[in-house]
């Protein structure tokens, strides 16, 4: 396949994300385009990624001066304390507003170097080079960055649009099985929330994305997902009401992080796999959806081994503590929790349609895990 390219302009923002397969070597010309007074770059790197790919993204922008800062990337490393680390030591060498912030790696090297981005002189140039399959169909997207607070995930943070996204889907190459299915599960959660068979061609496309990481087949994967991304962003930036339904499992996704303490022991895309299960489980315990939409999710679940379920990974003493943490999610607006539920494939509860309180789900907790 070749580059594709995703505009987006709105009210906030106007940038492209391009996606393809080793195409890193378009970044130089896109940045005399777009950050034509840029004179210092810092390139946040996760350790993860192979020097090769550095090497050659440093050798690319050698007209600029560039700071590498590379980093062990993981939840508990994702903090305000660490951002002001690197703010200051981009503030000593003197970074403007023509300046520019690249990020490479997964998420959470994009939501760390957009947030300190965002706030070194009120926000210098961002690009975002997600390297992970999760990164590349969800958090490069939508200008959503920051870090977690010890109450909970991503609460500290701001809407920061990047001034260009590229996808290279080759970097996926080097990624280990489990990370995989950690960008497939935000994948799902796409094919879930809007109705235009993107279900039915990943049911039948899976295996070649999770066991055979065939590029072409993740490219229209990606592709696709920007798109369902971008058809909430576009119509909610700010994430007030419509664009929460794309929070669809992640309430008690994010919970269960908290509740795991960011431990290795789940990753998010492994906690979006049970929280999507436990939200259509309980939809279909209220009626909202039926039987049928259940067994269909749960065969894709079945024939891809997703076997995560809460009880392998806490003891039933921590499930009300889950439940608590619940209340925390940013889209909870009172005291009761916000979710966001499935009523067929393709379509889910409006945000502020169903809410409950804590004591309630407590009482229903162990029939949806």
């Amino acid at each position: 396949m070749s580059i594709s390219e995703i505009k987006i302009k709105n009210t906030n923002a106007s940038y492209s994300i391009f996606i393809g397969k080793n195409i890193l070597s378009i970044l130089p010309s896109k940045i005399i385009k777009i950050c034509p007074n840029a004179e210092k770059i810092a390139l946040v790197v996760d350790k993860k990624i192979p020097n090769e790919y550095v090497n050659n993204i440093k050798k690319s922008l050698r007209k600029y001066n560039v700071f590498v800062f590379k980093y062990s990337a993981s939840e508990k490393f994702k903090s305000f304390k660490e951002v002001n680390k690197l703010v200051e030591k981009c503030l000593v060498k003197n970074f403007n507003r023509n300046d520019i912030m690249i990020s490479l790696g997964g998420g959470i090297i994009g939501d760390f170097s957009g947030f300190a981005a965002s706030i070194i002189k009120r926000g210098i140039n961002f690009i975002n080079l997600p390297s992970t399959l999760l990164a590349q169909v969800d958090s490069s997207i939508g200008g959503k960055t920051g870090v977690n607070s010890s109450i909970g995930k991503n609460l500290i943070g701001a809407f920061f649009q990047p001034k260009l996204v590229i996808s290279d889907v080759s970097l996926l190459n080097s990624l280990p099985h489990r990370e995989i299915v950690c960008g497939y599960a935000e994948i799902l959660k796409h094919s879930l929330i809007l109705k235009n068979n993107f279900f039915n061609w990943l049911a039948i496309n899976s295996k070649k994305i999770i066991n055979e990481k065939n590029l072409d087949v993740i490219q229209e994967a990606v592709i696709k997902s920007c798109k369902i991304k971008l058809f909430y962003v576009n119509k909610d930036t700010h994430e007030k009401n419509i664009r929460m339904v794309l929070n669809f499992g992640h309430t008690f996704a994010h919970a269960i992080e908290v509740q795991n303490k960011y431990s290795k022991k789940i990753n998010h895309g492994e906690a979006v796999i049970m929280g999507m299960m436990m939200a259509i489980r309980l939809s279909c315990l209220k009626s909202i959806c039926s039987t049928q939409t259940l067994n269909r999710v749960l065969q894709v679940y079945e024939e891809n081994n997703f076997n995560y379920k809460i009880d392998n990974f806490f003891k039933k003493n921590e499930y009300n503590k889950i439940v608590n943490h619940m209340i925390n999610d940013k889209k909870n607006n009172d005291k009761k929790l916000n979710l966001i539920l499935l009523r067929e494939i393709g379509k889910t509860t409006p945000p502020n349609k169903y809410k409950m309180t804590t004591g309630e789900l407590k009482k229903i907790f162990y029939r949806i895990i």
